[in-house]
């Protein structure tokens, strides 16, 4: 990897909602996803590529799990409703089809979701022996529930849940994908590459079909200042066998409608990360530039697409709120330095939990 610029991990999942309030609740009670960093209400203008060429406005929330792992932005317009897809959205259709959630226990969190009323499979081993299941929220969303590779701290939520592990996505070409992902975003080492049907995908929409499934990695917690919270993810890539059926998930819809918006990375080193992006075929296509506030936190954010044009979201950090009222913040200073901030400083985030 570049030394000028590091991916420190899933910063978070970005979900569109019509309801914030409503949803986080669920995703509360479900997951433990109950820390709020920030929520903010004001308009999108650097959006405007991907939301008509209006500047709509929004409300936005970023919620984590102090066990570790990546967050939940929920996201919900405020100037025009959130529209779902026009066509049943499917497995194997292009973008985040399925946010992951780790897991301390994946037999107990699915039991769990029963007993909240969730949608929920039953237990199944994944193509690496792993034991795993698949939920749907109430909006229709699904998630996969995987065993934890790494974690912050113990679980203290009857779910078992740390936060965001990865997410499965849909593509028409796996090895420019592949490319993509494992280059480009430094995803270097297969877990499993399989071809066919899985009676474990059964409970998906679609999931009788045969697919060529490849999941990738990284071996260690990486470095950066938020690295050691966000822990090992995973990037599922799926690809449909049947050929010429699979749809993008927001065709002729806006970022930020229903469903899984983005997949946000937690970066240091923007400007060697546009550089590089630029060499790779990847340009940003959305760039903050310098700082942008949002409210109670602040940093510099970008995006770019990957091969079937689902958006990857980039962030370098400047300003974290650990406790607002008493005007308590981490102020981070972007250099060269990677290493991982106090466990003691990041676990002071949980101050901001919500029941």
């Amino acid at each position: 990897m570049n030394h000028n610029y590091h991916l420190n991990g899933i910063q978070q999942m970005g979900i569109g909602v019509s309801n914030v309030p409503e949803i986080w609740a669920w995703y509360r009670k479900a997951f433990g996803l109950d820390v709020k960093i920030f929520e903010e209400a004001a308009p999108a203008p650097l959006m405007t590529r991907y939301t008509g060429d209006v500047v709509h406005h929004r409300t936005a929330t970023l919620a984590l799990n102090m066990a570790g792992g990546g967050g939940f932005e929920i996201w919900q317009f405020t100037s025009r409703n959130t529209e779902k897809a026009k066509f049943d959205v499917q497995l194997g259709d292009l973008g985040v089809f399925i946010c992951k959630i780790k897991s301390e226990d994946v037999a107990h969190t699915q039991q769990h979701l029963v007993s909240i009323g969730a949608k929920v499979s039953a237990v199944f081993k994944d193509p690496a022996g792993r034991l795993t299941c698949y939920v749907q929220d109430p909006n229709g969303n699904y998630f996969q529930i995987i065993e934890g590779a790494s974690w912050f701290s113990a679980s203290k939520h009857p779910s078992k849940c740390g936060g965001v592990a990865g997410a499965v996505i849909g593509v028409s070409n796996m090895e420019k994908s592949l490319a993509f992902y494992r280059d480009l975003l430094a995803y270097e080492q297969t877990v499993f590459d399989v071809n066919g049907k899985d009676e474990a995908l059964h409970f998906l929409p679609r999931g009788e079909a045969a697919y060529r499934r490849v999941l990738l990695t990284h071996p260690k917690v990486r470095l950066g200042y938020f690295a050691a919270l966000l822990g090992i993810t995973e990037i599922e890539l799926i690809e449909l066998q049947t050929p010429n059926v699979a749809r993008p998930i927001f065709e002729n819809r806006f970022w930020g409608d229903w469903g899984f918006i983005h997949l946000c990375f937690d970066v240091q080193g923007m400007d060697a990360l546009k550089k590089r992006c630029d060499e790779f075929g990847a340009p940003f296509t959305v760039d903050s530039a310098n700082s942008f506030d949002m409210g109670e936190a602040a940093g510099r954010f970008s995006y770019i697409e990957d091969p079937d044009g689902y958006w990857i979201e980039f962030v370098e950090t400047h300003k974290v709120p650990v406790m607002k009222k008493w005007g308590w913040y981490i102020h981070l200073k972007q250099g060269k330095a990677l290493k991982h901030l106090p466990k003691l400083l990041l676990k002071a985030l949980g101050l901001n939990r919500v029941k």
